[in-house]
């Protein structure tokens, strides 16, 4: 008698657990709740009414959410009723410093960008003399701390009657800066000089080879440099701090500031400065999320040539 052969399904290997990724992961998420937590506490304070902050300073979320933070430093509230949520009643308009951060912020990524990219592409392209003892001195640049040049910045911009102006504090970074022309001038080396070539061939001049074949070949570090740029003068404090004596031409970090002074009851009004600071991460927050990955690979490829 013959035995036929069993047509149960042969068992599949399991498996191992992967630890090691999962390990991975576990650090991962912990550092990115580290990161973030900061944030989730700045909204918790700003969502909570003044009287109610000590009461619940142990509590991860307000028992009675409130958006009246929000609302007094936007100015959408009276003095009177901004007194009366624990406020001091005067004004520090954080709407009109973040136009004053938003056009003070575009001049210089657009301009301070271009002309970058300018002067990267002479470096890495165009013969002259010079060119390699310039270069040198812009990487020497990159290690002046900026504090050191701020009084002689100030004592030109007197002179020249721009304090207290938008045109005094971007003058200082409107043209190019060292790190952002070391940066592109990498990237422009790595690109392939036939295309180039090729054009120069045809009669295009150096400028339209740049405007016309380089940059379009060069968006991804170029818009890097632009989130860059925008992170780094978005929070730029000290600068506008020196130039700015109004209200009026306040940039959102030294509206913080002001209102940080503000002492309505003997402290600071933490509740509304927080609202204010949620206010001033929000742009730079969606920046890096909607953009943050294009960041680090820009950085790793130039890093890499």
């Amino acid at each position: 008698m013959t035995t036929l052969p069993s047509t149960d399904p042969i068992p599949a290997s399991r498996k191992p657990f992967p630890f090691g990724r999962a390990l991975a992961w576990a650090g991962l998420l912990l550092i990115v709740l580290i990161s973030v937590f900061p944030i989730f506490i700045v909204l918790k304070t700003a969502l909570t009414s003044n009287k109610q902050l000590y009461a619940e300073a142990a509590s991860l979320w307000p028992s009675k959410p409130t958006l009246i933070n929000f609302e007094r430093v936007l100015g959408m509230v009276s003095p009177e009723q901004a007194q009366a949520a624990g406020g001091s009643g005067s004004s520090v308009s954080f709407l009109t410093s973040t136009k004053n951060s938003v056009i003070f912020t575009a001049l210089i990524v657009v301009f301070q960008t271009l002309f970058s990219s300018m002067a990267a592409y002479a470096f890495a392209r165009l013969k002259f003399p010079g060119r390699d003892t310039i270069f040198t001195a812009f990487l020497i640049a990159l290690m002046i701390p900026g504090i050191v040049l701020s009084i002689p910045n100030f004592i030109t911009i007197k002179n020249l009657g721009w304090l207290n102006s938008m045109p005094g504090m971007v003058a200082p970074f409107f043209l190019m800066s060292p790190f952002a022309v070391f940066f592109l001038r990498q990237f422009f080396l790595s690109l392939p000089k036939e295309t180039e070539e090729a054009a120069f061939l045809d009669g295009a001049s150096p400028f339209t080879i740049f405007w016309r074949i380089t940059l379009p070949m060069s968006q991804g570090p170029i818009i890097t440099l632009a989130i860059l740029t925008t992170i780094g003068m978005w929070n730029e404090f000290l600068w506008p701090f020196l130039i700015a004596k109004d209200e009026a031409s306040y940039t959102l970090p030294v509206a913080l500031q002001v209102f940080k002074t503000q002492t309505p009851q003997g402290t600071p009004d933490w509740t509304g400065l927080m609202a204010g600071t949620f206010i001033a991460i929000i742009p730079v927050f969606l920046l890096l999320i909607a953009l943050g990955r294009r960041v680090v690979e820009s950085l790793a490829f130039s890093g890499t040539k």
